[in-house]
C-alpha cells in the first residue's frame, strides 16, 4: 500500500472515477437515485488539482483505490482549523481499513502544516461515515449546514478533532 500526493502526470479521470463510483455506492438512498445515476464520467476530473486544496491517493498492487483532499479550514469561523474535504474509495474497498489509514494520513499531514484541529462535514443521513469518523476520534458538534444536491434537501453535520 501507499499513499502519495497526487502527481501531474496521475489520470484525473481514473481519479474521479473513485469519487464517482464512491457516491453511487455510499450516497444510494440518501441522494436521489436519478441524479446519481447522471453523474458523468469525469465529473471531479477538473477539480482534482484544485489550488489551496491538498489531495492524496491510495495506491494497492498498483491501482488507485482511494483518494482524499484537506486544506486549512474553508469556514472563516474555523480559520485556525485544518478541514478533510474528502475521502472516497472505489465501493469493492470500503470497510477493509483503508479508509483508517488515508484518514491518518490526512490527520498527519495537517498537523504537519500547524492544524492540531480538524473539522470535516459529513451528511446526516450517512450514518456509516458518522460512525465511521466517532470511532477514529471526532465529535459531532451538532452544528448544521442546508444544502440541496441532485434536487434534494440535505443537511450536513460538523465534526471536530482535537
Amino acid at each position: 500500500m501507499e499513499i502519495r500526493y497526487i502527481a501531474k502526470d496521475d489520470d484525473p479521470l481514473e481519479i474521479s472515477k473513485i469519487y464517482e463510483s464512491s457516491w453511487k455506492y455510499a450516497y444510494k438512498g440518501m441522494l436521489p437515485q436519478d441524479y446519481l445515476d447522471s453523474i458523468p464520467t469525469g465529473q471531479w476530473a477538473n477539480r482534482i488539482n484544485k489550488a489551496g486544496l491538498n489531495s492524496l491517493v491510495l495506491i494497492e498492487c498498483g491501482r488507485m483505490i482511494g483518494t482524499a483532499s484537506f486544506c486549512k479550514s474553508r469556514w472563516e469561523k474555523y480559520s485556525g482549523y485544518g478541514e478533510i474535504v474528502s475521502i472516497y474509495f472505489l465501493p469493492s474497498y470500503i470497510g477493509k481499513g483503508y479508509g483508517k489509514v488515508l484518514l491518518n494520513k490526512c490527520i498527519e499531514e495537517l498537523k504537519q502544516c500547524g492544524f492540531n484541529q480538524v473539522i470535516l462535514w459529513v451528511l446526516e443521513d450517512n450514518h456509516r461515515a458518522r460512525k465511521f469518523y466517532e470511532k477514529n476520534g471526532f465529535i459531532c458538534s451538532e452544528v448544521f449546514m442546508d444544502d440541496n444536491i441532485g434536487g434534494k434537501d440535505i443537511r450536513e453535520v460538523l465534526y471536530f478533532l482535537d
